[in-house]
């Protein structure tokens, strides 16, 4: 059998166990070590006792003590942001990588489709956010055929797929998405909004991209999207396009405005995007919290198999 690099995942609510999940059914080079809360009556850490996954319910002092600590090489951080600078300072002192699923944004960013190969040798990497998974890739994809002088994303999910981690990280969602527009998306000025949706039956995750370019024709531009979409597809397979790509062009007569950036030439593209979840351990309206999953499990078994490749040399 092909070896693999022993995970700990700190953090067992619906993300930390939904990634479990994953890697014990998908994953090829990485092994469930230890699943780490802070509520020994969580579902999270009651179901990895069934599989027979080490648990702790004392949080990272909790995983320190495991006798497997020794042997973990890549820890995924599912709690909050705040919590998240504490943790990655132990883990990476330790010689461990850290993959971060909070918006703390202490390691840099990564989207799996755009800059995935280029920071597989960090300490800590970031995964963004959920809305930055599915929509930086947009942004990314028009800005490898445009120069794109504005960005605007909004993420509007459901309301129940949204925990305590998330309702808390609101202002980080918003500002880690928006600097991820423009470092990883190549956007001149981003911005980011979030909105939870209270509607029953819930809602599939949507989100809706809009950018102002120009250099670039409309028909480029959609390729450009339309290429984007199924490569993310490859790994999130709910992750879909709601509608064709829309256009409106802005000329010398009408130039599109914007509040503190001025005015502009060029074209106007909207992007309407629907995630549904895999339904692992989520339910399917939880593609905001799949795609994020499944984004973490893609650069870890990146990172584990240029590891596994060097052990082998």
């Amino acid at each position: 059998m092909m070896a693999k690099i022993k995970v700990a995942i700190i953090g067992s609510g619906n993300i930390g166990t939904d990634l479990m999940m994953k890697i014990m059914r998908y994953s090829k080079a990485l092994e469930m070590g230890a699943l780490v809360g802070i509520d020994p009556a969580s579902d999270g850490l009651e179901r990895a006792r069934r599989l027979g996954i080490a648990t702790t319910h004392e949080g990272i002092e909790g995983l320190q003590k495991l006798p497997l600590w020794e042997e973990i090489g890549i820890v995924f951080d599912a709690t909050s942001a705040g919590a998240h600078k504490r943790h990655s300072s132990i883990v990476t002192g330790a010689g461990k990588v850290m993959i971060d699923l909070t918006p703390a944004a202490i390691g840099p960013y990564v989207i799996p489709v755009v800059n995935g190969d280029a920071h597989l040798d960090a300490p800590n990497v970031n995964m963004v956010t959920c809305g930055g998974q599915a929509t930086i890739p947009i942004v990314a994809a028009v800005s490898s055929v445009a120069t794109v002088h504005y960005a605007e994303i909004v993420a509007s999910i459901a309301s129940k797929s949204a925990g305590p981690g998330t309702r808390a990280n609101i202002d980080e969602f918003t500002e880690t998405t928006s600097k991820g527009i423009e470092e990883v998306g190549g956007a001149a000025k981003g911005k980011a909004i979030i909105i939870l949706n209270p509607a029953e039956p819930p809602m599939l995750m949507r989100d809706t991209v809009f950018t102002l370019s120009s250099g670039a024709e409309e028909s480029e531009i959609e390729v450009a999207i339309e290429a984007m979409v199924a490569r993310v597809n490859a790994y999130v397979p709910g992750y879909r396009l709601k509608q064709k790509v829309q256009f409106e062009r802005f000329g010398s007569n009408n130039p599109a405005r914007i509040p503190g950036l001025g005015s502009f030439e060029g074209v106007k593209t909207s992007v309407f995007l629907e995630v549904e979840g895999a339904a692992h351990y989520l339910p399917a309206y939880a593609g905001n919290l799949d795609i994020m999953t499944s984004a973490a499990l893609r650069i870890a078994e990146k990172i584990a198999t240029r590891r596994l490749q060097r052990e082998a040399a």
